[in-house]
C-alpha cells in the first residue's frame, strides 16, 4: 500500500509549532555602543529609549554598551533592558571596541584619548558617530579615509551648530552645487554676550558672568570667547562644504573681549550691529578665512540672530544663497543631531542595503588651498584717546600715508575727555593695507591702547 501523506502545514503554521512565526520574527538589530555619558550622551540614550528602543520602537537598533568613566555613579534605572541582554555599563573603551557592536558613538570630545577611540572602532569595521569637532577639525580627511577604507561610515553631523541640519546638508542636499563661499555664527556663548552687552548696554564681563550663570558658558570661556571653538567648526564647514582641508590653526581668531557697549551706539549711528562672525572665501587657489566680531547690518540675517542661535549661510555658484538657523549648543539639539546620523548609519548597515562606506570619495576630492585673512572689506575703528586738538588729523596723515580713505569720523559727546572714544570708518581696503597703520597709531602718544578694528560686513 502507498505511504499516504500528510497534509502540508502552512510554513507560518510550522514554524509556530517551534515556538516562533516566520512571519513575526524580528529582523537582526543594529547593535549600538555609547562612549561619553555626559549632558550630550544622556540626552542621546533619553532620545533613544523614548523613540527607539521603547514600545514604538521598530527594532532596528539595540544599544548594547554604555561606557564612562566613573561608570557606576552614571547608571540610570530608566536606561531600560534590551532583549536578550542589557546594556553593559563599563569604563573600559576597549571592551566596546573588542564587542560585536555595529556602531560607536563618540561623545567624550577633546583630541584624546577619543582619536584613538575612533580610530580604533574604524580599524575593528564599526561605523562611527561623533559630535567631536576638534578631532573632524583636525584629523577629519584622514579619518574619512579609513572609514573609506574599511567600507564603514563616519558621521559628524553634530560637530558644528548642534541641532541645526547643516553638515547633512553640505554633504548631500548641496552636494550638487559648487560652494564658493560659507559664513556663520557658529558659537552660541558668543553670540548671547554680545547680544546681552547690545540689548542691555552692560560690561563685556557682567554679560560673561551672566552667561556662565545660566550654563551658556564654561567657567574657562577661553576657547569660545577668542575664536577657537569657531574657527574649528569653519574647519569643518570648508571640509564639508568647500572640501578644503585646513588646519583649524591657519584661520585667524580675534577675541570678543575688546567689544565695549559703546561700540554698538555707534555701530547702531551705522545701521549695524555686532557679532562674532566666521567666513570662508575660495577664490582659486587661496581660502580667505576668519573667525572675528564684525559690523553687521542689523536688517540682514546675522543681525537678527539673538541670543544663543546659531546661522550659517552658504553661496553656490548654481543654487545661490542657503540660510540654515537654529539652536547652536545644548543636549537635545546635539542629541538631535547625533541620532539622525545613527539612523542613517543604521539603514545603510540594513540587510539588503550593503555595508556602505563613508568619506574616501571626500577625502580623496580635497584641496589644500593657502590661508589668508588678507580680506577686503570697510572697516571700523573705535579709538580710545586723551583727548587735545589735532588728534584727528594726526590720525587722518597716517591713514593717507597708507592710502586709506577715510569715509566717516563720529564722536559722539557726554564722555569723558581722559579717555574719549570716537570712531573712524574706512573705506574698503586689504587687511595687510590697514595693519602697518594699526601699529603706527596705536604708537601714538595719545593713545590710551589700540583701536578695536573691526571689519563691516555689507
Amino acid at each position: 500500500m502507498p505511504k499516504q501523506k500528510s497534509p502540508k502545514q502552512p510554513v507560518k503554521a510550522v514554524a509556530a509549532a517551534h515556538g516562533e512565526p516566520i512571519g513575526d520574527r524580528p529582523k537582526a538589530a543594529c547593535r549600538v555602543a555609547l562612549i561619553g555619558f555626559g549632558t550630550v550622551g544622556r540626552a542621546v540614550t533619553r532620545i533613544l529609549c523614548e523613540t527607539v528602543l521603547g514600545e514604538n520602537g521598530d527594532g532596528s537598533l539595540r544599544l548594547t554598551h554604555i561606557c564612562n568613566r566613573n561608570v557606576e555613579r552614571k547608571k540610570q534605572a530608566w536606561v531600560p533592558n534590551n532583549v536578550p541582554s542589557d546594556v553593559i555599563w563599563t569604563d573600559d573603551f576597549h571592551a566596546v571596541l573588542d564587542s560585536d557592536a555595529d556602531i560607536v558613538i563618540e561623545l567624550i570630545g577633546g583630541l584624546s584619548p577619543a582619536g584613538e577611540i575612533v580610530r580604533g572602532a574604524l580599524q575593528a569595521g564599526k561605523s562611527v558617530i561623533t559630535a567631536n569637532k576638534q578631532l573632524i577639525a583636525r584629523h577629519g580627511p584622514e579619518l574619512l579615509q579609513l572609514a573609506g577604507a574599511k567600507g564603514v561610515r563616519l558621521e559628524f553631523g553634530a560637530s558644528v551648530a548642534g541641532g541645526v541640519p547643516v553638515l547633512p546638508a553640505l554633504r548631500t542636499g548641496l552636494c550638487g552645487d559648487r560652494l564658493h563661499g560659507i559664513a556663520g555664527i557658529l558659537n552660541g556663548t558668543c553670540n548671547y554676550i554680545l547680544s546681552r552687552i547690545e540689548s542691555a548696554r552692560i560690561p563685556f564681563s557682567e554679560a560673561l558672568e551672566e552667561a556662565q550663570a545660566r550654563g551658556f558658558a564654561e567657567a574657562d570661556a577661553s576657547e569660545d570667547l577668542d575664536g577657537g571653538d569657531a574657527r574649528a567648526k569653519l574647519a569643518i564647514l570648508a571640509l564639508a562644504g568647500l572640501q578644503c582641508h585646513v588646519a583649524p590653526e591657519s584661520i585667524r581668531a580675534r577675541s570678543i573681549r575688546t567689544v565695549e557697549a559703546v561700540d554698538f551706539d555707534y555701530a547702531s549711528e551705522l545701521g549695524c550691529t555686532i557679532r562674532q562672525i566666521s567666513r570662508a572665501d575660495l577664490k582659486q587657489d587661496t581660502l580667505f578665512a576668519e573667525v572675528g566680531p564684525s559690523l553687521v547690518p542689523v536688517s540682514s540675517p546675522f543681525g537678527r540672530v539673538q541670543s544663543n542661535q546659531n546661522l550659517v549661510l552658504t553661496s553656490g555658484k548654481y543654487g545661490g544663497d542657503m540660510a540654515f538657523l537654529g539652536a547652536g549648543a545644548g543636549g537635545d539639539p546635539t542629541a538631535v543631531a547625533v541620532i539622525s546620523d545613527l539612523k542613517l548609519v543604521a539603514q545603510s548597515l540594513a540587510p539588503g542595503n550593503g555595508r556602505k562606506g563613508g568619506g574616501e570619495g571626500v577625502a580623496a576630492a580635497l584641496l589644500s588651498p593657502e590661508t589668508s585673512c588678507d580680506f577686503e572689506t570697510p572697516w571700523y575703528l573705535r579709538f580710545l584717546v586723551r583727548d587735545r586738538p589735532g588728534i584727528v588729523a594726526r590720525l587722518a596723515q597716517i591713514l593717507s600715508l597708507h592710502q586709506l580713505n577715510i569715509d566717516a569720523v563720529l564722536q559722539n559727546p557726554g564722555f569723558d575727555k581722559a579717555a574719549l572714544p570716537f570712531v573712524i570708518t574706512l573705506e574698503p581696503c586689504r587687511d595687510s593695507q590697514l595693519r602697518p597703520a594699526l601699529e603706527e597709531m596705536a604708537a601714538l602718544d595719545f593713545a590710551i591702547r589700540p583701536c578695536l578694528w573691526l571689519p563691516i560686513l555689507r
